[in-house]
């Protein structure tokens, strides 16, 4: 079955970010005198805004504090220039091969989305890329619809993809039918309380779903 338009989350669906976003939060959480956190806790937040990454690890923070923390986070993320990122064996090779248009809806910046598709490849894929600008991140699903609103596609139109509950939660308020990878980040329990229309184990099985 192929979809006129497939979207996409990033982190842990078409890279494996986890080394490079962990990274930088354990190290403005050093910066700034706070205990490290576990990786495996960290890695369970990818998808995720960081407000409630930080508010959940930071016992009575208040909003401003949580906003310079991002800044600070943002800048050592950006420095680290994704050396420690990859893609996933077999995305660049789908993008290349899937029909339809395409488009990311992901927690990240676009700006930063856009400079990350670039550096590994995938850019030439994409006819939109959507990112999270100010406004709420999934679980909601706001990035979805801007993202449809670019394209000007119908939700009936659209598989989404990607490896958390909040990318289901996100789709299904939607109204989008969604895939769920098992190779990235995500409770793979958590996300099938969404019943996901699809499971694949590999990107190569967008191609014949």
């Amino acid at each position: 079955m192929a979809f006129p338009v497939y979207l996409f989350d990033v982190d842990g669906t078409l890279t494996d970010s986890a080394p490079d976003i962990t990274g930088a939060v354990l190290a403005t959480l050093d910066q700034n005198g706070y205990p490290a956190q576990p990786v495996s806790l960290l890695r369970s937040y990818i998808g995720k805004h960081l407000n409630e990454l930080f508010r959940d690890i930071i016992p009575g923070i208040d909003q401003a504090g949580i906003d310079e923390l991002i800044l600070q986070y943002r800048k050592i993320y950006t420095a680290a220039g994704h050396t420690k990122t990859r893609t996933y064996d077999g995305v660049v090779e789908m993008l290349g091969a899937l029909p339809g248009r395409k488009s990311t809806a992901t927690t990240k910046g676009t700006p930063m989305t856009r400079v990350v598709l670039e550096q590994f490849g995938m850019l030439p894929f994409f006819e939109h890329v959507q990112g999270t600008d100010g406004f709420p991140a999934k679980p909601a699903p706001d990035v979805i619809h801007r993202a449809l609103e670019a394209l000007g596609a119908a939700p009936e139109e659209v598989l989404f993809v990607g490896d958390s509950s909040a990318d289901m939660a996100a789709g299904r308020a939607a109204g989008v039918r969604v895939c769920a990878v098992r190779w990235g980040y995500g409770d793979h329990a958590d996300m099938g309380t969404y019943a996901p229309d699809f499971w694949i184990d590999h990107p190569s099985q967008l191609l014949s779903l």
